[in-house]
């Protein structure tokens, strides 16, 4: 991820990892499965085809696809 205008929201998830603001965020490349550290685990979204305007952004829609756990 990088600090540029947003291009991407993630859809799904465990809500409570998430606050709104998280889930609209800039990632360098769209076609990419995001990969975001969360404590003790991590959570996978992979980008769709979906295009949807938020906010006066297209952001496009990255689904959740399930988490996995750091090992120690």
């Amino acid at each position: 991820m990088s600090t540029g205008k947003p291009n991407v929201i993630l859809r799904g998830g465990p809500a409570i990892r998430f606050a709104d603001e998280q889930k609209v965020l800039h990632v360098l490349d769209p076609e990419a499965t995001v990969k975001l550290s969360m404590g003790n685990c991590h959570e996978h979204f992979r980008p769709t085809g979906e295009i949807v305007s938020q906010g006066g952004w297209e952001l496009r829609v990255f689904e959740w696809q399930g988490s996995t756990f750091v090992a120690e």
